[in-house]
Parts: structure tokens; sequence; C-alpha cells
């Protein structure tokens, strides 16, 4: 019961669309009709600038923080528990039900709060991944895609339980999955660098 109440807090606290809300809070304006129309953390930012999108970043990296350390700290077996809590945060971030199912963001703030709750040296190194890759490109899909494929890497290195392993494969198929419109853009030419600072009014 524990167990099932866990995954429920995840998929609930992953259905917080702090990009949404934020933005309508603060510019009263729909984060879905400016930019990419992603309500995730890049999108606030590079529309917005850093004072919505850092708050943002940090909201989306708790939701999954949060379900997953419980896993880890109450629930046994520590680590599925924190792993499946975590999951449901990240669908919860897609598939948002305070949006009503509504296309969500890419999970990947999410999923480094995840990492974080289960697998602190996996999601540190993946952060150095997404950092360098980020700095070299100013392509945030590029980070992000490197930093997602980097997981299972530094999970199977660092000598993480097999379910830390297999995690770190589904989240790295996952991020893919959702970044590929991201990736026929760069093939194409069409993908824009991001910039610090806001370049556009909303």
């Amino acid at each position: 019961m524990e167990f099932v109440a866990l995954v429920v807090l995840g998929y609930l606290l992953g259905s917080c669309p702090w990009g949404y809300w934020l933005v309508r809070l603060v510019k009263h304006e729909d984060i879905r009709k400016v930019g990419s129309g992603n309500i995730g953390a890049s999108n606030v930012w590079r529309t917005y600038g850093p004072s919505l999108g850092v708050p943002v970043v940090l909201l989306d990296t708790l939701k999954g923080y949060v379900p997953a350390t419980l896993g880890m700290l109450y629930v046994s077996p520590h680590h599925l528990s924190g792993i499946c809590a975590g999951a449901a945060a990240m669908l919860g971030h897609w598939r948002p039900l305070f949006l009503r199912f509504a296309k969500g963001g890419k999970m990947v703030a999410t999923c480094g709060g995840v990492f974080f709750g289960v697998a602190i040296w996996v999601a540190l190194t993946a952060g150095v991944v997404w950092l360098v890759a980020f700095v070299a490109t100013r392509y945030a899909s590029v980070a992000s895609v490197l930093a997602g494929i980097a997981l299972p890497v530094a999970a199977a290195l660092y000598g993480y339980p097999t379910s830390v392993i297999l995690f770190g494969v589904a989240a790295a198929g996952a991020i893919l999955y959702l970044h590929r419109g991201n990736l026929r853009r760069l093939r194409a030419g069409t993908e824009h660098r991001f910039r610090l600072r806001r370049t556009a009014s909303a």
C-alpha cells in the first residue's frame, strides 16, 4: 500500500506544471503559446529569462527528487521504490493531470531530480555532461540528449544495481524520443541556439 501511495504521489507531484503556473502567475500569459510551446524550463528561460527559468528548473527537479528520495528512505526495496516513484513523476511531467493530460515537458530536469534521489553520482556525472555539451554547443537539446545517454553508462560504470541501469536506459530512450523534433531540426540546421538572456518579447 505504501508503494502504491508513493507512486501516486510521484505522479501528482510530476503533474504540477510549474512552467505553466509561474508564467500565468507572473506574466499572465500562456507559455504554451510562446516560443516552442513547451511548458518546460528551457522554453520558459528562453522566453522570459532566468528570473522565471531558474525557479522552473529547481521546481521541476524537486518534483522528481522528492518522491524518489521518499522511496529510497521509507519503502523497500529502496532502489526499485525510488525508481518507480520517480518514473511516475516523469510521466506526470510529460502528461500532467493538472493540464488535462495535455503535452507537458520533456522530463530532463525531473529525470535529473530522480537520479539525484536514487543515484547521486549518476546525476552529477550526467549534469557535468549536460553542462559541457551546453557550453560547447549552446544547444539545450544536444546537452539533454547527451546527458540522457550518459545515464545508463554512468550507472554501469559506478556499479549501481541493475534496476538503476535499466532505468537509465529507459530514461535515455524517453529523452531521445521527446527530443526527436529537436534532432530533426538539428539535421536541417534550423534548431535555435540557446541564449542565457531573454531575446524576444513573449
